[in-house]
């Protein structure tokens, strides 16, 4: 599986931005895919996962309620919507794919060394 990510920019506190991963590969549907963040100087951070299906999700406690993590099998698409952007969101943001074709949430799906396929990033900056 190949992921690319896009949508990142700048946006001012409060602002909002639609991260896209677009991924290859015909066993998409059999990976969940997590979001993560790196910002500088510190260690790359847990953002959001969903499930193959799209049925389980899971969320960094700071991001529930501002960031809604969904995905189109049919397209090989995952979305990140982001509102309410504070400036300590700013960070490269990063998708990955980790092979999970169960119907079950996956406990590791929070740590970033039991993902499998990494995107490249897309930088994401909020101004106060």
């Amino acid at each position: 599986v190949q992921l690319q990510a896009s949508g990142g920019g700048e946006v001012q506190a409060g602002g909002s931005l639609r991260l896209s991963c677009a991924a290859s590969g015909r066993t998409f549907n059999s990976y969940a895919v997590g979001w993560f963040r790196q910002a500088p100087g510190k260690e790359r951070e847990f953002v959001a996962v969903i499930s193959w299906s799209g049925a389980n999700t899971d969320y960094r406690d700071s991001m529930k309620g501002r960031f809604t993590i969904s995905r189109s099998n049919a397209q090989n698409m995952v979305y990140l919507q982001m509102n309410s952007l504070k400036p300590e969101d700013t960070a490269v943001y990063y998708c990955a794919a980790v092979w999970a074709p169960g119907p079950n949430y996956g406990l590791g799906w929070r740590i970033p060394n039991e993902y499998e396929y990494w995107g490249q990033g897309t930088q994401v900056t909020v101004s106060s």
